[in-house]
């Protein structure tokens, strides 16, 4: 076989590959389009309803027993925290501000205009 047997054979070979990789992005986009489509809010509740009933009756959570909910509970507790660090802090910048704007205001009344006789 020629060299420019070789390079016609690589040539199909990679136009084939280009056809099949079309093909694949058309269907995939077709079954996202079907996926989301079958996904109603009716069938959104059944199914959170079904895997809540399923994971309930595998592995109940025990408040007092260490499981799932006190480890939630101490994984979000310094979300929650910074959160209301975070909250604070804008509330005493905002306070600020506004000390500021009244001193200014002070400031400004209280001083006589110039340059009027």
């Amino acid at each position: 076989m020629g060299f420019d047997a070789l390079l016609t054979k690589v040539q199909q070979a990679e136009e084939a590959l280009e056809a099949r990789e079309r093909e694949a992005v058309g269907r995939w986009q077709q079954f996202s389009r079907s996926w989301r489509a079958a996904w109603t809010p009716g069938r959104i509740v059944v199914v959170g309803l079904v895997s809540g009933f399923v994971a309930g009756r595998t592995q109940p959570m025990v408040a007092g027993g260490g499981g799932g909910l006190l480890a939630l509970v101490r994984t979000f507790a310094p979300l929650l925290a910074g959160l209301q660090a975070g909250q604070q802090a804008a509330e005493a910048a905002k306070e600020e501000v506004h000390e500021e704007v009244h001193d200014a205001v002070r400031q400004a009344t209280a001083a006589p205009p110039q340059g009027l006789p």
